[in-house]
């Protein structure tokens, strides 16, 4: 898990994220304002977490940016920890706060993990 918590240091700046463990299971925490279950992607693959996530900024008539800091993407590819089943991973996307819950086990394989809207 070191190394995940590593990796999750190495995001940018703007990417808040969180990570815990309980003894069935880990969640990432990650704040991901303005991204949906329909603009984001989570894969899984042996050793991997590839977080994709995109979000549409408006400006409004009239205004122009005189500084942009807000990412409009998010892609991190972050390792699993060795007990981590990204198979039986799942995600939930709520007002812009990601969780992603990685059940612990000893087996795993590429598999996209299912996103859902907590709105709807």
């Amino acid at each position: 898990m070191s190394t995940l918590r590593e990796a999750l240091r190495e995001l940018p700046d703007a990417v808040f994220a969180d990570l815990l463990e309980s003894d069935e299971a880990y969640q990432l925490v990650l704040d991901v304002p303005g991204v949906t279950a329909d603009t984001a992607e989570i894969v899984a693959d042996g050793s991997r977490l590839t977080i994709e996530a995109r979000r549409e900024k408006n400006v409004p008539e009239g205004f122009r940016y005189l500084r942009e800091d807000r990412p409009l993407f998010l892609d991190a590819e972050l390792p699993l920890p060795r007990d981590a089943d990204g198979e039986a991973a799942s995600a939930v996307v709520d007002r812009g706060v990601l969780e992603i819950s990685l059940p612990k086990t000893t087996d795993g394989s590429g598999e996209p993990i299912p996103i859902d809207d907590a709105a709807e």
